[in-house]
């Protein structure tokens, strides 16, 4: 699909310098991007790459000044690295568009709704009473379990599986492999040293506009629900437990585990590898550094902490930054020591 300078310009907000009707058809690295495709500069150290780069079109912050021609349209914004995301969202959004229909095989339940202007994808499968509003792309291989309901504009990428009683909201994209509303891990202890599996009968809701990654689990509430809030994005091959409260717009990083019941607050920050103990509260805007064990509840707000167990940042900072000294301190405690029997030779001497 092309499209030209002057229209990418009125779908972000900017302003043409030069050829309004240069088009281009796909995107490309201002390093390496190539006759016909458009990129952006908003990293300083890419600024070379304006002045050499075979782009048709660049998009650049209206700030930039220029320090020597170039042969390519440039879009003047006042963010390049925010316009550049608005616009593959808008040409993502245009591609999917495309996507309608019902494709064969699928199973889709007598008993279930769906919205407008939906696509199902193949081997695609519906369940009882399910509600799929308007809009939503299931692609291939999604399994929708009883009683789901799934939100106006949502996407669930091939072999995303959302367990019975589920609830999805509307803006949501899911990644392939993702699975919402597996069973807690809740055993109870017997006195023969078994285990006695706990029925897990909750549900998990997931709120509006939020993103989660490829390979990510989600597990139901033993009862209740386990809920995601608005706004929260997760990386790929996330663990959020049984019971787990996540906050608004709060971001987790890959690999990171959240243990049962616990509460996190909005605007927190987790970082890869970490992980969270169970039944904590974390407050609003803490971040966790990756690879961090979080033992105990964060009650006061903007806290950074980091290590296992994770403690204050800063002081870890300067635990750190002692322990790469302690060589050199030992040198110089060896010195005193040496110093010091010298001293008290001497003393004895003059004694």
């Amino acid at each position: 699909m092309k499209i030209n300078a002057e229209r990418i310009a009125l779908l972000i907000n900017g302003a043409v310098d030069g050829d309004g009707k240069t088009e281009v058809s796909s995107f490309g690295k201002i390093e390496e991007a190539k006759q016909g495709q458009l990129a952006f500069l908003a990293n300083p150290k890419y600024e070379d790459y304006l002045y050499t780069t075979n782009a048709s079109i660049i998009i650049i912050n209206e700030t930039q000044e220029l320090k020597q021609p170039v042969t390519a349209t440039l879009i003047r914004v006042v963010d390049a690295y925010l316009a550049f995301a608005s616009l593959l969202q808008k040409y993502q959004e245009m591609m999917q568009e495309q996507l309608r229909g019902i494709q064969q095989p699928s199973y889709i339940d007598t008993s279930a709704t769906l919205g407008k202007n939906i696509f199902v994808g193949a081997f695609t499968y519906i369940g009882e009473n399910a509600v799929i509003g308007e809009n939503v792309k299931l692609y291939p291989g999604v399994y929708i379990g009883n009683d789901v309901s799934i939100g106006d504009n949502s996407i669930l990428h091939p072999g995303v599986k959302i367990y019975f009683g589920c609830a999805v909201g509307k803006s949501v994209t899911i990644h392939g492999g993702t699975v919402i509303g597996s069973d807690g891990f809740g055993f109870a202890p017997q006195n023969d040293g078994m285990y006695k599996k706990v029925p897990q009968i909750g549900n998990v809701i997931i709120e509006n506009n939020v993103e989660i990654g490829s390979n990510t689990t989600i597990d139901r509430a033993t009862v209740g629900s386990t809920i995601i809030h608005s706004g929260t994005k997760l990386d790929n091959l996330v663990q959020i437990a049984h019971n787990v409260e996540v906050g608004n717009n709060t971001v987790i990083a890959a690999q990171a585990g959240i243990s049962g019941s616990t509460k996190l607050g909005s605007n927190i920050m987790i970082g890869g590898q970490a992980g969270i103990v169970g039944h904590l509260q974390l407050a609003d805007g803490t971040k966790v550094n990756a690879q961090s064990g979080v033992t105990k509840t964060i009650k006061q707000k903007n806290t950074a902490v980091t290590g296992s167990p994770a403690h204050d940042y800063t002081s870890a900072l300067r635990s750190q930054a002692l322990s790469r000294n302690l060589p050199q301190l030992e040198k110089r405690i060896a010195e005193l020591e040496k110093l010091v029997q010298q001293l008290l030779q001497e003393k004895i001497s003059f004694s």
